[in-house]
């Protein structure tokens, strides 16, 4: 059993490494408070942010949510911008504005597809206030941070953290010991929980859907097709995610007989990692901007799309009126950049 299996496993099995979840849980405490007390500096772009994040490693479907969201401010006449840290990525330069030509090694795999599937700029950049300010300077006027919830140098006007509802909180105790990189207590910090599957009581009181259902080729001139066309086949299915199963379970759910190939979170692929020729290929979204280099005719990635709950969508647009008021109220850069809630 690896170590990330245990953390959703009874306590016990991981009690020898209970001590650094205590120390980690100092560690975190220490860096909020200077936060909190000016130590560490906090900027703010001058227009609203809204972060997207979890207190938890691995995949819990933030990417569909940022892209539900850009789709959602841009109807409500919003000119949204997302940033990123680019994680697998290594720029020449930083900040680094993301194009659908651009490399996922050079900008990050999750970046790539934002921009690709949403068409709102994109930024990546490890200082992500940095990015925020080179999206305003861009024409946008809110921003989207993908995941950096605890990134506390970019201040923020809501927060939205998503829970995975099958995995939950694992064993509720903080990395190593466990898969937290925050208390559970943090929740009740943020403006939206949402659960990823379900309602979870006690936790998130939003929910969000995932429909799968579009395939798209990974080569230009193959068809596009549905899931349902696959139904009965065997296929195989890659999924260099935070979460593998749950897109292999996407896949048996919709009729499909699946041979799973879990390939690690931000995995480079090469031509060798996907030899078959003797079934579809099925993989996620994030994997197939790294693969179109050696993609073949049988190669397609499923689109995922995510669906709100109306309350949540309620919550959300009233939330949005008041901030738009608030910072036409402001008038002015320097009466705005004051805007941001502090989570320290």
């Amino acid at each position: 059993m690896s170590l990330a299996q245990a953390w959703y496993g009874p306590r016990w099995r991981l009690c020898g490494l209970w001590p650094l979840h205590v120390l980690m849980r100092l560690l975190v405490a220490i860096r909020r408070r200077l936060f909190r007390w000016g130590w560490l500096r906090s900027e703010h772009p001058g227009i609203p942010v809204i972060v997207v994040g979890n207190i938890s490693v691995g995949g819990t479907g933030k990417t569909p949510l940022v892209l539900w969201l850009a789709e959602h401010l841009r109807a409500q006449g919003w000119q949204p911008g997302i940033v990123s840290r680019g994680y697998g990525g290594k720029a020449e330069r930083y900040p680094c504005i993301v194009t659908p030509d651009s490399a996922a090694a050079e900008v990050g795999d999750e970046p790539l597809l934002l921009q690709r599937a949403s068409q709102v700029p994109v930024v990546v950049d490890p200082k992500r206030a940095r990015a925020a300010a080179e999206l305003r300077r861009l024409g946008c006027n809110i921003v989207i941070s993908d995941d950096g919830l605890q990134h506390y140098a970019l201040r923020r006007d809501i927060e939205i953290v998503v829970i995975d509802a099958v995995r939950q909180l694992g064993n509720g105790w903080l990395l190593p010991a466990g898969p937290l990189r925050e208390l559970p207590a943090r929740l009740q910090q943020a403006d939206f929980r949402v659960g990823n599957g379900a309602e979870i009581p006690g936790l998130a009181e939003h929910v969000m859907r995932l429909q799968t259902d579009r395939c798209l080729p990974l080569l230009p001139d193959a068809q596009a097709r549905t899931l349902a066309d696959f139904r009965g086949q065997t296929v195989h299915a890659v999924a260099g995610i935070g979460n593998p199963a749950r897109f292999f379970t996407s896949l048996r759910t919709a009729g499909l007989s699946v041979l799973p190939h879990p390939f690690p979170d931000h995995h480079g692929y090469q031509a060798t990692d996907l030899p078959w020729r003797d079934a579809p290929v099925l993989m996620t979204e994030k994997d197939a901007v790294k693969c179109r280099a050696f993609a073949h005719s049988g190669m397609w990635f499923v689109r995922v799309r995510a669906e709100l709950d109306e309350r949540f969508v309620s919550k959300l647009d009233q939330r949005l009126q008041k901030l738009k008021q608030d910072y036409r109220d402001a008038g002015n850069a320097g009466v705005v950049s004051q805007h941001g809630i502090d989570h320290g």
